[in-house]
Parts: structure tokens; C-alpha cells; sequence
């Protein structure tokens, strides 16, 4: 059996590792005012919920009998049970999501990871179980669970330009999150969002776009290129493209939206031009709903 000492020494030891990307996450985690979650029932629980009115088949033991001494009936105490619920989150490594425009921007891989992070502590002070789809450790509560998740994180980094989101692992009936920009292979997103659905999963895609995505500021000679190196595109009038790439962009979320509309999922898209709170505080109502 482990002894206190050696149990102090694992835990400084631990904290002296803490990944960067673990401080970032608390310092906006710090930011968002935590709402109620978790499932909450009536069942054998520590902590009191609510009085009812004793009915029927009630045992005398149940029956708190200081507060029915002040009325007519008798009143059952009961206590909270809560079920903790597990989210998984994937958060995509391709090569995509190193692309910033600014040096004084976030890559959309920071802000994803930032925000994977701190809703993850959000929910673990919510009493609930988080892991990583990438990652073969089920989800699990607690300080070193957000340390292991952080250093995973920290380390993510594929080769192909887009990446498609994994459901490996994934329980029945319980919660996801895939943050990505998107932009790749829309069938992986409606496979991996099927697939999930026809398990009971439901949960929130975060599409992280960078502001000059969003405006496609280029005009004259222009020379695209896929962050991976894979892609390349040379146009002598980039202006004229501007309109089609616009309506892609605008079709490529609404078929986002749409499809997470039809899976029971929610949708948000966020600039890494914007507060990263904002996109916390949706993300971490979105787990919240119930459908």
C-alpha cells in the first residue's frame, strides 16, 4: 500500500510537471461562472435535495419527523443522487489547425486545445468523468486525469492536412465534443456524428475558424497551399474566387449545423479572433441540455 509520503511526493512531483496548456485552460476556466450539472434524481445520496408528502408504502424510517411535527402529514427526506456522466472529447491534429494568419492569433490547434482543456475542468468540478477519444485510459474524474489529458494534448500533432473525428471508446448514452476547423471530408463528420447518434451520443461540435478564413482577404496573384504541403493551388486574380469560397464557407456550416440539428447534437462556430470565454460558456451550457 502506497504511504502518505510517498502519495506527497507523486503529487509535487506531478504538479511540477503541469503541462503550460493545463495553466491557460484554468486561468479561462477561472473566468466562466459554473452552472448547475450533472444528473440529479432522488436515490441514496449524502447531501439533502427536497421534501415530499409520505405516501403509501413509505417505511417509518424514511419519514423525518421534525419537519412533519409542523403540519398535518408526514414528509419523506430525500437525498441527491447523482450520476456521473462521461464526456469525451476529440480534438483534431492535422495539419489545418496549425494555420494562423497573425502572429498575435491563436492557431486554431491552441485555441481547440485551450478550450478542450477548460471545459474539461469545468466539468470535472461539475462532478463529472472527461477523457480523450485518442486516448485508450477510459474517462475519469480528478486533477490527474486533467494533467494526463493536458500532456496528451500537448503532444498531438498528425501529418495529414485534415482530420477526421474518432469515436473509438465511446459509451452508450453519454456525452461528446469534437472541435475542429472542419474543413476537411464532410462524410468523416457524418459518419463519426451517425454513428455516435445511433449509440445514444450526443454532444456539441465547436468549428474553429480563423478570421481570414472567414473574410478571404487575397486578391490578385495568390498561390494556396495546404498547411501539410499536399495541396497547392496558383490563381492570378484571386478576387474572383472570393464569392464561390464564401458560399462554400457559408454552405460547408450549414450542412454542419443541419447535420448536428438531425443527430441531436449541437452547433457552434468560433474565430480565434474572439474571446475564448464566449465559446466556453456555450460549449459548457451545450453539454448541460438535455434532448
Amino acid at each position: 500500500m502506497t504511504g502518505p509520503a510517498a502519495l506527497r511526493r507523486k503529487s509535487a512531483e506531478l504538479a511540477g510537471a503541469l503541462p503550460p496548456l493545463l495553466a491557460d485552460a484554468e486561468r479561462l476556466a477561472a473566468m466562466v461562472l459554473l452552472g448547475e450539472h450533472g444528473r440529479r434524481h432522488a436515490g441514496q445520496g449524502d447531501e439533502f435535495w427536497q421534501y415530499r408528502v409520505a405516501m403509501d408504502g413509505d417505511e417509518a424510517r424514511n419519514i423525518d419527523w421534525r419537519r412533519s411535527a409542523r403540519s398535518d402529514v408526514h414528509f419523506i427526506r430525500q437525498r441527491e443522487w447523482q450520476a456521473a456522466q462521461s464526456v469525451m472529447l476529440w480534438v483534431d491534429e492535422a495539419a489545418s489547425m496549425r494555420f494562423t494568419s497573425a502572429k498575435d492569433l491563436s492557431t486554431k490547434g491552441e485555441r481547440a486545445r485551450v478550450l478542450a482543456m477548460a471545459v474539461s475542468i469545468l466539468l470535472v468540478r461539475g462532478g463529472e468523468k472527461v477523457g480523450l477519444t485518442s486516448c485508450a485510459n477510459p474517462p475519469r474524474s480528478g486533477q490527474g486525469q486533467l494533467v494526463r489529458m493536458a500532456q496528451e494534448l500537448s503532444g498531438l500533432e498528425a501529418e495529414a492536412d485534415y482530420g477526421a473525428p474518432e469515436t473509438h471508446g465511446m459509451r452508450p448514452n453519454t456525452r461528446a465534443v469534437f472541435i475542429s476547423d472542419f474543413l476537411g471530408d464532410i462524410a468523416d463528420v457524418q459518419k463519426a456524428l451517425t454513428g455516435a447518434a445511433d449509440r445514444g451520443v450526443k454532444g456539441a461540435l465547436v468549428q474553429i475558424l480563423d478570421p481570414q478564413e472567414e473574410a478571404f482577404p487575397f486578391d490578385g496573384r495568390t498561390i494556396f497551399e495546404s498547411m501539410g504541403g499536399t495541396l497547392r493551388h496558383e490563381t492570378l486574380n484571386a478576387g474572383d474566387l472570393r464569392d464561390r469560397y464564401l458560399q462554400r464557407l457559408a454552405q460547408r456550416k450549414a450542412a454542419l449545423a443541419d447535420l448536428a440539428h438531425r443527430t441531436g447534437w449541437q452547433y457552434a462556430c468560433h474565430h480565434t479572433d474572439d474571446a475564448p470565454r464566449v465559446a466556453l460558456t456555450w460549449l459548457y451550457h451545450a453539454l448541460e441540455r438535455r434532448h
